[in-house]
């Protein structure tokens, strides 16, 4: 591996994505063997046992926690939102960031319809029978890997709608987690509706602060953004239009 590419970001996130796919593989494991000690476990309350459901849900509540109140060891694509990781880029066109800004807003839009659509099905045949909490709780956690797949490897709606080169530019980056726990929704309990409902204000937060100052997501307006100035290169397993 080249030395441009070769990050702590990079590193992290190789190391995040290996302890996802542990605790997913843990979690299908038991999905399959024991299918009804794994919803047992979701709805378990926390004074008669800690199960490692609960173990779980402390680690999703962290990492959510983390990006209402991001710190220096997150990405860039993450901190691209605080006031400290913006460099305005001098003589920027506003006519061009305002294009841009209604541009992305059209794609998010198309990717908010698409993913509640499909989510929609989830919770259709959840209400019917077909699919039950330990299935929607397995989808989550399925989620839950499929979100590092799509920063290191594949993302179907940067390449399919949103079109942006990296993640580090990426309009609906913190959409991960609303994205991660909409099958929470249907479960009527406390920790899969703490978990969704928090997961809304994590993409509140982030769209709060996309509409007050989008100029810090747009890399004609923010220098940090350009890929001569990244310090993630979290692209490199990816097919992106960065530095062509």
């Amino acid at each position: 591996m080249a030395q441009s590419t070769k990050t702590k970001m990079m590193n992290r996130y190789i190391l995040k994505f290996f302890i996802r796919i542990i605790i997913f593989l843990i979690v299908l494991g038991v999905y399959i063997t024991n299918k009804d000690i794994l919803y047992e476990m979701m709805t378990w309350s926390v004074f008669m046992g800690v199960t490692p459901v609960h173990v779980l849900w402390v680690i999703f509540m962290v990492m959510m926690l983390r990006h209402i109140f991001p710190m220096d060891r997150l990405s860039m694509a993450l901190r691209k939102a605080t006031p400290e990781q913006y460099q305005e880029a001098p003589g920027y066109s506003r006519l061009a960031l305002y294009e841009f800004v209604q541009d992305q807003n059209i794609k998010a839009w198309k990717v908010m319809l698409v993913w509640l659509f499909l989510n929609g099905i989830i919770g259709f045949l959840y209400l019917i029978g077909i699919l039950d909490g330990a299935d929607l709780f397995m989808i989550t956690v399925f989620f839950f890997l499929c979100d590092y797949i799509c920063i290191l490897f594949f993302c179907p709606f940067q390449s399919l709608i949103m079109k942006n080169k990296c993640c580090v530019n990426c309009r609906i980056y913190d959409w991960g987690h609303f994205m991660m726990f909409t099958p929470m929704l249907f479960i009527r309990n406390f920790y899969s509706w703490s978990l969704f409902f928090t997961s809304c204000v994590v993409l509140i937060h982030w769209e709060v602060i996309y509409a007050r100052y989008p100029e810090r997501f747009f890399s004609g307006s923010n220098q940090t953004l350009q890929c001569a100035n990244c310090k993630d290169r979290t692209c490199k397993f990816k097919k992106t239009i960065c530095g062509k």
